[in-house]
């Protein structure tokens, strides 16, 4: 588990952060650039296979079952993959959600939408990028964007740190900054190990937020 870092280091960071990737506009998505594997090392999701996570969120036990799904959902023209998310807090389902992931020929992968959320496409929102092929420290973008709904904000703060979560001990972990720029206080650090995808994320203000791997696809 990591300490909380402090809010003005954060700031800091993003405000340095280069912006090397930007959303994609609805009308630059061509679906001959987007292949039907996702299989970033930073962000693998292979269909059939669930990600469990346990913590704390507002002081109540947590614990996360991401499942990718094998259905697929298809936007702008590209066929993506269905991961659905649910959230138990204090042993009760409080959020369960659906979103749609796919990955271009050069290994980025984006984030097409969450549905009753937002959509690609529908009412200017536009496809964000989830995970570039080869983050770098200081790379900054725009992972989601629909207009009143979300505006999500990514930079990359390290890529050199350890983790010890219930799943085993990583090294070597790409820590990415993430924040709303709608919700203020919403930012959280967000930590990957290749070839596994996240393994922890904290709230980076408080420590009201936690999510830890508990086991993940082998």
């Amino acid at each position: 588990m990591h300490r909380l870092l402090p809010v003005a280091v954060l700031v800091a960071v993003a405000a340095a952060a280069t912006a090397v990737f930007a959303a994609t506009p609805a009308a630059d998505v061509d679906p001959s650039n987007f292949v039907r594997k996702i299989d970033n090392p930073w962000y693998p999701l292979r269909p059939g296979t669930a990600y469990v996570f346990r913590g704390v969120e507002g002081g109540k036990p947590m614990r996360d079952v991401v499942t990718v799904t094998t259905r697929r959902k298809t936007i702008l023209g590209v066929s993506c993959v269905v991961v659905r998310d649910i959230v138990y807090v204090d042993g009760r389902p409080t959020e369960v959600t659906s979103d749609w992931f796919a990955q271009d020929r050069k290994g980025n992968v984006w984030w097409f939408g969450r549905e009753g959320v937002w959509r690609a496409g529908d009412d200017g929102a536009e496809a964000g990028l989830a995970m570039p092929a080869t983050p770098r420290v200081g790379d900054g973008w725009r992972a989601a964007y629909g207009a009143g709904v979300v505006d999500v904000r990514c930079t990359v703060a390290t890529r050199d740190e350890s983790a010890s979560t219930p799943a085993g001990r990583f090294r070597d972990l790409l820590g990415i900054d993430v924040t709303d720029a709608r919700q203020p206080g919403s930012e959280r650090r967000r930590y990957y190990a290749r070839g596994v995808g996240m393994v922890e994320e904290l709230s980076t203000h408080d420590p009201s937020y936690l999510a830890e791997l508990e086991s993940a696809p082998s």
